[in-house]
């Protein structure tokens, strides 16, 4: 019976102690820092950069030398070909049996500033003719060096050199404007769990007096000194103050599973929330803010990169519509011979030179269109970048005004909840008297409640302000440095 009495009691413990580790008291900043290291966004964004960071990763590797091997191991071919007969004068089908073996060793440079390619290369070849008189030469390459360039084609090399390393730029900023983003819609739902809160403990507050009041009534309603119509309107109160309850109740559960679930956190937790009051004492520049966005902010470094790679278009399109000339050398040595060890002996000297040319001359206006195109295009992109600017500009001033405002709406809102909260006492205190009517109390109340909820509204714009000032600058001003974020797995 003892041991069952010690069980018990240690099952009741533990699920105290489970109880009060589930429930979780979280300030602004830990939701925020759980936010930016949990939730699904913020994995999304490093997987986003590092998907951006291999592909630099590929281009810068393009500028090294590569190597590469490329081989026919084996081709066998069994079949009829057409020969020339010298003795008919006529081309006759002969059957064929052949063997064929080849491989290219070679080393590749790519010019950006030339666009063209410098490659070292060696070949060895095999083939055997199944004939009558069988046939066996080996050909071999030893070394053969040379280079192609299109003269006066476009420069893929020079324009990849030019617009990498702005994509890789891009996401590198993209990274953090995307965590502070995590960051600003942490925000947003930790005061939406605020109010939802906030709003069940009104409710509950209000039940509690709507009881109370409710019994008076029926007491001061026995002696005469309220109407029939004022009990009723106070047993109103408690049916609404009962419903409210309910619907705040359901309010906070869904704003709880809301932050729970963008946190990423055990389902089954419960959230008890810290409000911040103690405000940032910085000033923000606002010319200090507009320089800092315009070096940082991702989305001015798109259009940038738009119109780049429209003028990457407009050259290619531009060069395409005209004759292009190519250039291909290469110096090497070569040998055939029936065995392997003859042919790398005595190489010959390889020597290839070749000029190829190319006009478009008569193409019924189709190059000259895409150029047009592309040159609309262009001019379309870079007043698309001037209206982007203006608009991220603004948003950025409007921003910056908020921030500046909800520091005065908050020490007000703060005063005006502290006079509501003193009046609905005293409105309380006089009304269990008989020196206040249930109209006054009620508006007593409602104004109670709602300079509660213009607080956590005010608390709730000032930080939404605060984080979209970071997300739009990159730039952290309390601590006057840019804000930098180590990515995951690089």
């Amino acid at each position: 019976m003892k041991r069952r009495l010690i069980l018990l009691i240690l099952m009741i413990f533990a699920l105290d102690i489970s109880a009060q580790e589930a429930k979780k008291v979280l300030s602004l900043e830990e939701v925020v820092s759980k936010a930016n290291e949990k939730s699904v966004a913020a994995f999304k964004a490093q997987n986003i950069y590092l998907s951006a960071y291999w592909q630099f990763k590929a281009f810068r590797a393009n500028r090294l030398p590569s190597l590469s091997l490329n081989m026919t191991p084996l081709r066998y071919n069994r079949d009829f070909v057409r020969r020339y007969d010298s003795a008919q004068n006529i081309d006759v089908y002969r059957p064929q049996q052949t063997l064929f073996s080849h491989g290219n060793l070679s080393l590749i440079q790519n010019f950006d500033w030339l666009g063209g390619t410098f490659f070292v290369d060696s070949e060895l070849g095999y083939y055997q003719n199944f004939s009558d008189h069988k046939f066996v030469q080996y050909s071999s390459v030893p070394i053969r060096i040379g280079y192609r360039q299109q003269l006066l084609g476009y420069n893929a090399f020079g324009w990849e050199k030019k617009i990498e390393p702005v994509k890789y730029t891009i996401a590198q900023k993209e990274l953090i404007y995307n965590i502070e983003q995590t960051s600003e819609e942490a925000t947003n739902l930790f005061f939406s769990l605020a109010m939802a809160q906030a709003e069940h403990q009104l409710a509950a507050d209000k039940i509690k007096s709507a009881d109370t009041l409710y019994a008076i009534g029926k007491e001061r309603f026995e002696i005469a000194s309220i109407s029939q119509s004022d009990l009723m309107t106070l047993r109103l109160d408690k049916i609404n103050a009962e419903n409210a309850l309910q619907t705040a109740k359901l309010n906070e559960k869904r704003a709880m599973f809301a932050l729970i679930s963008y946190l990423n956190l055990d389902k089954q937790s419960s959230i008890s929330l810290e409000i911040p009051t103690t405000l940032k004492t910085f000033e923000i520049e606002a010319a200090e803010a507009l320089a800092q966005a315009k070096e940082n902010n991702p989305n001015y470094l798109k259009q940038q990169l738009q119109v780049l790679q429209l003028e990457e278009t407009v050259d290619k399109t531009k060069r395409e519509a005209r004759f292009n000339l190519g250039l291909s050398a290469s110096v090497g040595f070569n040998q055939v011979a029936p065995t392997l060890s003859a042919a790398y002996q005595s190489p010959l000297q390889q020597d290839v030179f070749a000029l190829t040319l190319s006009v478009p001359i008569l193409d019924w206006g189709v190059n000259k269109g895409k150029y047009n195109v592309a040159k609309s295009n262009l001019s379309v992109a870079k007043l698309s970048a001037q209206q982007e600017e203006v608009k991220l500009e603004e948003e950025l001033l409007m921003t910056l005004g908020d921030f500046k405002i909800q520091q005065q709406i908050i020490s007000s809102a703060e005063e005006a909840l502290s006079l509501a909260a003193k009046a609905y006492q005293q409105t309380q205190e006089r009304f269990i008297i008989g020196k206040a009517d249930i109209n006054t109390l009620t508006l007593a109340n409602d104004r109670h409640q709602q300079a509660q909820r213009n607080y956590i509204s005010a608390l709730r714009n000032y930080w939404l302000s605060y984080y979209k000032i970071r997300k739009y600058t990159l730039y952290d001003f309390e601590n006057n440095t840019p804000i930098t974020i180590t990515p995951l797995n690089e």
